[in-house]
């Protein structure tokens, strides 16, 4: 899978990602300091899944109207790099079919998924 790892996710996990043998662009590494609409539209134009954990892409998708190739939104009590990292990890394991497209919260007890 595609995924743009948003600076706040963090490095670890876009890392981990790239472990995992996913293609990641790391804000973090790449790109640090850019605002959130140019990350989204860099997920945009290059196909890939955000994965964030600021509250602000849901306003820009759905309140804005703004495009998506699919988001995972982490909202997480701990914010911890394995955490973020072991909740991911269920998400793609249980529903990786599911999230291109999709807008995804992940927690520790929940996922839920907002297809298109």
């Amino acid at each position: 899978m595609r995924f743009l790892v948003d600076e706040c996710a963090g490095p670890g996990v876009a890392s981990w990602l790239t472990d995992q043998g996913h293609d990641v662009f790391s804000v973090f590494d790449a790109a640090r300091g850019i605002r959130d609409t140019e990350v989204l539209h860099r997920a945009v134009s290059e196909k890939r899944i955000l994965v964030t954990t600021d509250k602000d892409f849901g306003e820009m998708i759905f309140r804005q109207g703004r495009m998506h190739t699919g988001v995972i939104l982490l909202r997480l009590d701990d914010e911890r790099t394995p955490n973020k990292i072991d909740v991911l990890s269920r998400l793609l394991d249980q529903h990786a079919d599911a999230v291109a497209g999709a807008y995804v919260v992940a927690t520790e007890e929940t996922i839920r998924i907002r297809s298109g």
